[in-house]
């Protein structure tokens, strides 16, 4: 009995091969169970976004929106200047088909005629004939009849194919007419997704980060007032060496220049009354207005006519430099032109900024300049 707890113990304490890979195994899946643990360990929960990066993705969402809605605004006049243009052709098509049925008349009179008096029997005619003077006149008239008849069939082919042209391009015009639309309303679709984004992440956000984003957002307002006081007093500056060396000079202002302030002042003393009124993506007024939609109708009051897009109205006038800019000059926001304003002085400009704001006045130091121009 002793000696086969001996054995036994023996065995045990001096393992041999096929014990050892046993214990090497099995010490292995107990290393495999402790890193299955560690990794089944519940992870930390992701950092929430900082009140600035969620200001970040609205203001970026924001923007998406303005781009998608001065896209919008183009396929909308284009569908516009197509809808007229295929009123226009439609009322050519109708004029030409007119004329074309009153060709046909006249064709009609003279076939009409023509059977009644059982077609041009030469020999008949001279062996009836009172006179020799008799012949010449009926020969006469049937000359003229035939030249008339002649001209007739041949006006009738010139309408037909006027007619015919006009209704061909009618049709095609009344098919982009179509595509145009579908483009507006897919365009609009994209408006209203990149606003419902941006409102969402809004909404999303609690009171207290709400709170935190208001003060973010005034913090910012705040930096940008402090740099168009700073351009202020440049200008100033400016105009007060200006003054200085005309009085020096004396000499006056220009014709010219005093035209120009006056279109200025006009446009100006436009988008002014509509501070306080609604943005609205799409709208040219009047009560609501986007930031070209304004741009556009200051300088209507003005007598300049501008175009409908911030694409277009980037492209009129003279380009000026920032250090140069004038009272009335539009200004052009991002490295895509998608917002513009109407500069006042001072650092500060007139514009409808997005949804869910008015028209105001902002420093133009809010978001980065793209580029001047003045539209006269």
């Amino acid at each position: 009995m002793a000696t086969h707890r001996k054995s036994r113990t023996a065995i045990l304490s001096s393992p041999g091969p096929r014990t050892a890979v046993g214990l090497t195994t099995a010490a292995l899946a107990t290393m495999t169970i402790f890193a299955e643990a560690a990794s089944a360990a519940p992870e930390a929960p992701s950092p929430q976004p900082s009140i600035a990066e969620v200001k970040a993705k609205v203001d970026a969402l924001q923007h998406d929106a303005e781009v998608a809605t001065e896209n919008y605004n183009g396929i909308k006049e284009a569908t516009s200047q197509q809808n007229t243009k295929v009123n226009t052709l439609l009322t050519q098509a109708a004029q030409k088909t007119q004329t074309l049925n009153e060709s046909r008349r006249q064709l009609g009179i003279y076939a009409a005629a023509q059977y009644r008096s059982g077609g041009d029997d030469s020999t008949a005619t001279y062996l009836l004939a009172a006179s020799p003077q008799d012949l010449l006149d009926q020969r006469h008239l049937t000359d003229l009849f035939g030249k008339r008849q002649k001209a007739a069939v041949e006006d009738f082919r010139v309408q037909q194919a006027d007619a015919t042209q006009k209704r061909i391009q009618a049709a095609q015009a009344l098919q982009t007419l179509t595509a145009k639309q579908a483009q507006l309303k897919t365009a609009k679709a994209d408006v209203a997704k990149k606003l419902g984004a941006a409102q969402q992440l809004l909404n999303s956000l609690t009171a207290q980060e709400k709170a935190r984003l208001a003060a973010l957002e005034k913090k910012q307002e705040e930096e940008a007032a402090r740099k168009a006081a700073a351009i202020a007093k440049q200008e100033q500056a400016k105009k007060d060496a200006a003054a200085k060396q005309a009085q020096q000079a004396g000499s006056t202002t220009s014709t010219s220049s005093a035209a120009n302030s006056s279109l200025a002042d006009k446009a100006i003393a436009f988008a002014r009354a509509q501070i306080g009124e609604p943005y609205v993506w799409g709208a040219t007024g009047p009560g609501s207005w986007d930031c070209s939609g304004l741009t556009q109708a200051a300088y209507k009051a003005a007598g300049v006519t501008l175009p409908r897009t911030t694409g277009e109205q980037v492209n009129v006038g003279t380009r000026v430099s920032q250090s140069d800019m004038e009272p009335g000059d539009l200004v052009f926001f991002y490295s895509d032109h998608s917002h513009v304003g109407i500069y006042i002085g001072g650092g500060n400009m007139i514009h409808a900024p997005h949804t869910g704001t008015v028209v105001k006045i902002a420093p133009i130091t809010e978001m980065p300049i793209y580029g001047v121009v003045r539209p006269y």
